[in-house]
């Protein structure tokens, strides 16, 4: 990202997310284009936060209904602009590595 670009208040820019085809259990591919738009939520990467945000970091992944983003280009790349408050969940990575390397529970 270039370092010219400073969002505003609680604004992210995510990495696009899948394009929306999706496959049964049973392996059937299911296109975008099939029927209405489902409210499903979508993950993708942090790439920029603004100076407000509060739970979200540059690098964490972040679920978010893809209706409320808008689309973005910034130097050729397509990217989805939000707002903190319309993310629904944070994964930060680091947070998954210190799980693995947690000791277990034992009953």
């Amino acid at each position: 990202m270039p370092d010219h670009i400073r969002l505003t208040a609680d604004r992210l820019v995510v990495g696009v997310p899948e394009d929306g085809e999706r496959r049964t259990k049973g392996g059937l591919l299911i296109p975008a284009t099939a029927g209405p738009a489902p409210k499903r939520c979508v993950w993708a990467d942090v790439i920029l936060v603004g100076p407000d945000t509060r739970h979200v970091k540059a690098g964490d992944s972040v679920l978010f209904l893809p209706q409320v983003g808008l689309e973005v280009e910034i130097e050729g790349d397509d990217y989805v602009l939000l707002r903190e408050r319309d993310v629904q969940a944070v994964s930060t990575k680091q947070a998954a590595q210190d799980a693995a390397h947690a000791p277990g529970q034992y009953l």
